[in-house]
């Protein structure tokens, strides 16, 4: 008898544009045939996926099934066909929580209690129903559409697990390192309490725009986070009010047993009185601050998601679990200079905000842990701000001048070709700007607004349509590049990105933007294959 394969999505949904991409899976608008109804459908690539994988992947359909909460984002099908698993989900069009608020105009301290008060619904339907969820972080709170007040939903359940009323065991060492309680630092037994540790860090950010535990040494996060050690400095917090901080005291409770919980929680003055209790004073420093927040996390995320999922540098393996839609394309539209364009670079400090590189989104699991390590990499040394510590390098052996002088050419050659290809960019040049980067570039910049961009095209429309028409000047300056280098055949470089420009009024202006780029040398060529831009758009062009 012939073995019959199921083609029952194939059958019943019809597949469009892609939402975005993880390790061993792709997410993409689909639409049901028969009703004409719009869903996301997570595409699972079944042959990559280990025995271990193919039971997580059961239980996390499983735990989504379960769950139905209007705050919740929800599983309405999962389908197995061959070689692959098809989990359809709600489609929300919002976006993430954390970038609506940025854009807003208006944003209080009440708001930041609405916020929460839905994260709070979504946590305690879960724990009701014996759900732990383990990676509450920004990442995974989403907005179900455009529109003002759309409600709050809470995605992604890849590292929930089930628990039995309030069971407290070792499930493994599991979360994203910002948000880790002290009990799973400590590897004690844990349950419900450590989504209330998290809900208490998102919290603190949400009114103040960085988070409560920050630094760039990974032990010393941990230490601060076992400790309890965090602050309400001045003179941000003077305008909190006490409430909140008493709330987000009671998240932030190292004991697990004496931690709120969610049903409590949504019983705080502070939420269940928001009209009469939080403050409704606009809080400008918040957003200001939490958009440098978004650019961090965005991309020490995109530059991971890109390693992880080329899989071409030397000396690179594991398994580290990224979350996160792979960031869209700088294509710097800077106006093409009919004088010679210059890049200037600048070595010089720049001042650091309050912020944590162990608040990207890095999923780990315990079988992770092994794979924190490149090679002799850390993942912690991928990125740092620029201005941070230069000895990310693998530590050398006394007398190893050979050696570093290897390193620092390598670090000047990665320079280079930086300035060649903002040069093109400048020059309005696509021919020598596609010959530097990789023909499946991915990237992410405010022009994309939000999207992933893969390829040229989206590049090329720029080059051919304004770029190539400008004949102003333009002088390019890159501040303090920092250059990681990673085995011999990747690097990373940092910078920050002054682009001095005449208008169409003859008036000299300047734009400033955060760029990191990732390099991959092939045949002895260096290629640009990500890169990502926060900050102000490119030089516009009129």
């Amino acid at each position: 008898m012939a073995l019959t394969i199921c083609t029952r999505f194939t059958d019943e949904y019809q597949l469009f544009e892609e939402l975005g991409k993880g390790a061993f899976s792709v997410v993409r608008r689909c639409v049901k045939i028969s009703s004409g109804q719009e869903y996301a459908a997570k595409i699972i690539n079944t042959k990559k996926l280990s025995a271990r994988d193919h039971q997580k992947l059961e239980r996390e359909a499983r735990i989504c099934r379960l769950l139905k909460h209007p705050n919740i984002v929800r599983l309405h099908d999962s389908i197995s066909e061959e070689g692959f698993h098809y989990l359809v989900f709600d489609l929300v069009t919002g976006g993430e929580l954390f970038e609506d608020i940025v854009a807003r105009e208006y944003y209080s301290e009440a708001d930041a209690s609405h916020c929460i008060q839905q994260i709070l619904e979504s946590v305690h339907h879960c724990h009701v129903n014996g759900i732990v969820h383990r990676d509450l972080k920004p990442e995974n709170l989403l907005l179900a559409s455009k529109m003002k007040g759309a409600a709050v939903k809470l995605a992604d359940f890849g590292l929930a697990i089930e628990v039995q009323g309030d069971q407290q065991a070792w499930f493994g060492f599991a979360g994203t390192p910002g948000y880790l309680s002290p009990e799973v630092l400590r590897k004690d037994p844990y349950g419900k309490p450590v989504d209330m540790w998290a809900c208490g860090v998102i919290l603190y950010i949400l009114l103040v725009g960085y988070p409560p535990f920050w630094d760039e040494d990974q032990h010393r996060l941990y230490q601060q986070i076992k400790a309890g050690a965090y602050d309400f400095p001045s003179p941000e917090w003077d305008t909190v009010t006490p409430d909140a901080k008493d709330l987000i005291n009671k998240m932030l409770t190292i004991n697990p047993s004496k931690r709120i919980t969610a049903a409590e929680a949504l019983k705080h003055p502070w939420i269940c009185q928001r009209s009469t209790v939080a403050s409704m004073m606009h809080r400008q420093e918040t957003v200001e601050c939490l958009k440098k927040f978004n650019a961090r996390r965005k991309l020490k995320g995109a530059i991971l998601t890109t390693l992880l999922v080329t899989r071409n540098f030397s000396g690179m393996s594991g398994s580290v679990n990224n979350k996160t839609n792979l960031a869209s394309s700088p294509k710097d539209t800077g106006p093409a200079p009919a004088l010679e364009p210059q890049t200037t670079v600048i070595h010089n400090p720049v001042d650091r905000n309050k912020e944590s590189t162990e608040s990207a989104n890095t999923t780990i699991e315990d079988e992770d842990l092994k794979a924190r390590r490149f090679g002799n990499l850390s993942i912690n040394s991928i990125w740092q701000p620029a201005g941070g510590p230069q000895n990310s390098e693998p530590k050398q052996a006394p007398n190893s001048s050979v050696q570093s002088k290897s390193i620092m050419a390598r670090k000047q050659d990665i320079i280079k070709v930086t300035e060649q290809l903002i040069e093109s960019i400048n020059n309005g040049d696509f021919e020598s700007y596609a010959k530097i980067c990789d023909p499946g570039l991915t990237s992410f910049e405010p022009e994309a607004l939000g999207n992933l961009v893969e390829g040229h095209d989206f590049h090329r429309f720029y080059f051919e349509n304004a770029l190539s028409k400008g004949n102003k000047p333009v002088h390019t300056i890159l501040l303090n590049p920092h250059v990681h280098l990673i085995g011999e055949d990747a690097a990373c470089i940092a910078y920050i990105r002054l682009t001095q420009y005449m208008d169409g009024s003859g008036i000299p202006r300047t734009m400033q933007s955060e760029e990191t780029r990732v390099w991959h040398r092939r045949d002895g060529k260096w290629l640009n294959i990500h890169f990502h831009r926060s900050g102000a758009p490119s030089v516009p062009i009129k």
